[in-house]
């Protein structure tokens, strides 16, 4: 469900949403989670061991980016990957092996330089 006024995105900018989606360690768990099954907030709070209120937040953000959507469930939200490709690409990102420079990035990915 949106509310006001949606944008819709290609290409370049398509990329830049999903990284800073995939930045936070904690919205790349839950970009997995769902890429695996849609979930409900109490469901996928416990299990990445994260507050409620710490998921709505992420959530909300995810949704703002475009990633995920919001679908009513009775008296339940469920969220689910806004389009299918996108558990195929965070899938198929799994298998890429990086070969990274320390002194350029923390391993965390914040780049140093």
């Amino acid at each position: 469900m949106y509310f006001g006024c949606v944008e819709t995105l290609v290409h370049a900018p398509v990329l830049a949403r999903f990284g800073y989606a995939v930045s936070d360690p904690t919205r790349a768990r839950i970009l997995l989670a769902l890429a695996d099954a849609p979930g409900y907030p109490s469901d996928l709070a416990d299990s990445l061991g994260v507050s409620r209120q710490s998921m709505s937040n992420h959530l909300t953000c995810l949704r703002g980016c475009g990633l995920v959507v919001a679908v009513p469930d009775g008296r339940r939200t469920r969220y689910e990957l806004a389009d299918a490709r996108l558990g195929h690409a965070i899938r198929d990102l799994l298998g890429v092996v990086l070969a990274v420079d320390p002194a350029c990035c923390a391993p965390d990915g914040t780049c140093l330089v």
